[in-house]
């Protein structure tokens, strides 16, 4: 199956998660990048980074909240 099909199957919050966990990924990319950097001038740049990543972090684990709350409500309907 592709990925297109797997995501039109995929719930709204399992979307969201997915987007959220991929979007913490290429902050975690970015920050590793500005670290193989090396240049002082970079001091900025990595404060930035870790801002974006705890953010991210803090959107994923909001996201993946709300589908095991999904998740149990659905598993209490059946």
């Amino acid at each position: 199956m592709n990925k297109q099909a797997t995501a039109f199957q995929m719930t709204r919050s399992e979307q969201e998660t997915e987007n959220e966990a991929n979007r913490l990924t290429a902050q975690i990319e970015a920050a590793l990048a500005a670290v193989a950097m090396r240049s002082p001038a970079e001091e900025d740049s990595l404060e930035s980074a870790a801002d974006r990543i705890e953010r991210a972090a803090r959107d994923l684990s909001a996201a993946l909240r709300g589908l095991a709350q999904e998740r149990k409500a659905n598993e209490k309907e059946l």
